[in-house]
This record gives C-alpha cells, structure tokens and sequence, in this order.
C-alpha cells in the first residue's frame, strides 16, 4: 500500500495525542508512515510508540535546525521525506504551526492543501477529508485533485486506537534551504495539571460573567471537578483576567 506520511508532534520526549489519532486515521488511507523531527535522545522511544498506533515506517531527522529555527526546517524534511517516498499524502494536526508547515509543504510538492479536517475516509481518487463549517452548522467533503493532498486535521477527530506494526526507523538527511526565522529565547509554560486546551475532550470556559480576574476561581474548581481544562473568552484574556494559553 502507499506510504501516508505523519507528522508526530512530541513534547517532553512523548507523542502527543493528536499524533496517536493521525495514525489511527492513516491506517484509513493506506500504509502509516511516521516523521519525528527533532527529539533527540527520546527518538526512539517516540519512534516505538508510533510503531505501537500503526507506524510501519519510521522516519527521523535530527539537527539543531528543528530547535534553534520555525517551520522552516520541518518544511524542508516533509517535502523531501514526501519526495523521496512517493507519499500519497501527509497528515498533520490542525495547529498554527502545522497550518503554516502544511501550507508551505503543498506548495513545494505542487499539490493541493485541506485544513481543520474533522474526519478522513478513503476515496477513490484519494482521501476524502469532512470539514465542520459556519460554526459546525454544516459539514462539507473535500478532495485535493492534484498531487499528494497535505491535510490538516482537529484534535479529538477520533480515539486513538493501538495496531502494532514494524516501525522499521530510517534516519533521514536533510538539506536544509534556511531563511527561517530563528528563536532567541524560550520561556517554558508553567503546567497546570490540566490537560491541555487543544486536545481536551471537556473544556469549562468564562467569559465577561465571571467579573474579574477573581471569578475564574469558579471556573478552576469546576473544570478540576471535571477533569477538563480552562478556556477564556477573547475579552476576558484581554483585560488580563486569565492568561492567552
């Protein structure tokens, strides 16, 4: 089967979530195939829990580029991973970061680009991506019609679900183009407990109601009752009431 390409987000030497369901959705589409840029020391270890959702294939790269530079360098290794594989497609979650990386990707291949996909499906002429449009009012389907299509999808599209297979690791060289942005400092978020506000399946949120900085006590003891995580509104953020993360 053709190679679908992933792209494994990884924080503190662990596969995030989100990554976890891209295999799961992968398995959809043909023969999984795991990227994981930059981990370092913890590469094999995020390489063996990619192997555990489905990764028959992983590929790794390390340099100082993935840390010290932005989007850049994740772009040079996905277009050339793609390349070099003949990839029918490449998946990654639906992120700032990610939409930028997809973006930039698609152009490189000459394919097309799908964003925020919230399901994905095998077509025959290639994956067929659902979308959640107009504030979820309406759901459409979308298929990329030249090239491999580089798609984009949400957190909690679906439940991660383990299928061992090989994860046969390639360590991969990449060339790398530069005029990236570079990173001059990094200020580490101070961890809640909570889970993360991306990728929660519950979130208890306050807004200009809650009257000051104060009143997001009560939105705390709920989400912690809940085991969700916090969100705020655009104006409450704004007047400093609670953090933007």
């Amino acid at each position: 089967m053709t190679e679908i390409l992933v792209l494994v987000d990884h924080a503190d030497g662990a596969v995030r979530k989100p990554a976890l369901e891209l295999l799961t959705l992968a398995r959809r589409l043909g023969t999984p195939a795991a990227v994981v840029l930059g981990a370092g020391a913890a590469a094999a270890d995020l390489a063996a829990k990619a192997a555990e959702y489905g990764a028959a294939k992983v590929y790794t790269a390390d340099a100082d580029e993935f840390t010290t530079q932005l989007v850049v360098p994740k772009v040079d290794a996905l277009t050339q991973i793609a390349q070099a594989a003949d990839a029918a497609a490449v998946l990654l979650t639906s992120s700032g970061e990610n939409k930028e990386i997809a973006a930039r990707t698609a152009l490189r291949l000459g394919s097309g680009i799908i964003t925020d996909a919230v399901d994905l499906e095998a077509g025959t002429s290639g994956p067929v991506a659902t979308q959640s449009v107009f504030a979820a009012s309406f759901q459409v389907t979308s298929t990329v019609t030249t090239g491999a299509p580089v798609i984009t999808v949400k957190p909690n599209s679906t439940a991660p679900e383990a299928a061992p297979a090989a994860g046969t690791v390639e360590q991969v060289s990449v060339s790398f183009t530069g005029n990236a942005a570079t990173v001059t400092a990094r200020t580490p978020r101070v961890s809640t407990g909570r889970p993360e506000l991306t990728e929660a399946a519950i979130v208890v949120s306050g807004g200009r109601g809650v009257g000051a900085a104060e009143g997001f006590t009560v939105v705390e003891d709920l989400a912690d009752a809940l085991g969700a995580a916090v969100g705020a509104s655009r104006a409450a953020v704004d007047a400093g009431w609670y953090p933007h993360s």
